[in-house]
């Protein structure tokens, strides 16, 4: 017995990573540096160890699939000061669900919204190329037709929305965004988001928007998708936005985040989850609760990872047409063939990257528009992260 369908999900890129990397012999005499997945290495908040070890007694609770009063509360607070939106818009009980992690809720959410056929067409999920492989399988699994939208510097790594055929977007049940995105840490204004948003209204699909990496950025964060749903009047239909404690509190081991946006989906997601997702032991829950009151530990992540892009920019300036990101963690560098370059630095430097072929994918023509550039995730310590920076231009220029 074999399902069909899991025949086009292909190797995840880090397993085709440690294929590509497994014969050959990193450079010897320096240590590893690992710089190819995205896990913070800065302390975990102590805030966290400390409400763990105060809310040790609800171990013995199955925990709601809804999460806890306090979670939600908190959420919507939080979303409410970060994003400058009116009082109420947000309910804690109708438009906020915990989850553990995004990864799974992004996986699952195709699921969510796709039928069997849409006008006797194959449903459609809209992504961006290069992307997030959970978008990929995600819809694969859910039996839509996966649409990757090229996403180059030129289109400043944001899909053309002047690009999307009307023929397409009757047929489109989700749209996955990225803002900040993953690899190239573009970052989205208001009138792109606003103009998504009406889009999945106008043609009644999903717009799924992963904010993950909103909270790491340089002078101005960036705009959120709940902006544009209170610049449309506040109404929430065809919208669910992702975040995640992973990036922002340096958790990723707490696998929690949250999804937010229309009631109606967010029932029916609540209902699906029921059947067979993760939910968070209440421990957990409430050291998530604690981390989402508090802004201290994130603006201190928050330096940290500054100071390493100014590195960024004093040794790359110049260089794999660097430009410092919008937001995010990683730096997208044109190094030419990716996958070369990639046992390059592994063979003559012993860094780990991941090239950009494995996160794009290959249209028609074989153009890949991720097959160019490098990803370096900047999650090291400061002294970890210059040594990489010093050993990578040392190899490449």
């Amino acid at each position: 017995m074999h399902n069909p369908r899991l025949d086009g999900l292909g190797d995840y890129f880090f397993r085709r990573l440690a294929a590509l990397l497994e014969p050959l012999t990193p450079a010897p005499n320096v240590e590893p540096i690992d710089l190819s997945i995205g896990q913070p290495m800065h302390p975990t908040p102590r805030l966290l160890e400390e409400t763990l070890a105060g809310n040790g007694h609800l171990w013995g609770r199955y925990p709601p699939v809804v999460g806890m009063p306090d979670f939600r509360e908190a959420v919507c607070d939080w979303l409410t000061w970060r994003y400058n939106l009116p009082e109420r818009m947000l309910s804690p009980d109708r438009h906020v669900l915990p989850v553990a992690g995004t990864k799974e809720a992004l996986f699952m959410l195709s699921q969510l919204v796709t039928p069997e056929s849409v006008a006797e067409a194959k449903p459609a999920v809209l992504m961006p190329n290069p992307f997030y492989n959970v978008y990929l399988g995600g819809a694969i699994v859910a039996g839509a037709e996966p649409v990757l939208l090229p996403v180059t510097a030129e289109t400043d790594h944001l899909p053309d929305l002047d690009a999307l055929d009307p023929d397409l977007l009757e047929r489109t049940v989700a749209f996955f965004l990225c803002s900040p995105s993953n690899p190239q840490g573009g970052a989205a204004d208001l009138a792109y988001l606003t103009r998504a948003l009406q889009l999945a209204r106008r043609h009644d699909f999903l717009l799924i928007m992963d904010e993950c990496y909103s909270e790491i950025y340089g002078d101005r964060p960036p705009v959120g998708s709940l902006e544009a749903a209170a610049a449309l009047g506040g109404a929430l239909d065809n919208l669910i936005v992702c975040h995640s404690l992973s990036k922002r509190s340096s958790a990723a081991g707490l696998r929690s985040g949250f999804v937010a946006g229309d009631a109606t989906l967010l029932k029916d997601f609540a209902r699906l989850r029921s059947y067979g997702a993760a939910v968070q032991p209440l421990p957990l829950m409430a050291a998530a609760t604690a981390l989402w009151r508090d802004e201290d530990h994130v603006r201190e992540n928050r330096d940290r990872y500054r100071e390493k892009f100014d590195l960024a920019d004093k040794y790359l300036a110049g260089h794999f047409d660097y430009v410092r990101p919008d937001g995010g963690f990683f730096l997208w560098l044109n190094v030419g063939d990716s996958e070369a370059i990639t046992r390059k630095l592994w063979c003559e430097a012993a860094l780990k990257v991941v090239p950009g072929a494995y996160l794009g994918y290959a249209d028609q023509s074989g153009w890949n528009p991720g097959a160019h550039a490098v990803r370096v995730a900047m999650v090291h310590d400061l002294t970890t992260t210059e040594q990489a920076l010093d050993r990578l231009v040392g190899t490449l220029c």
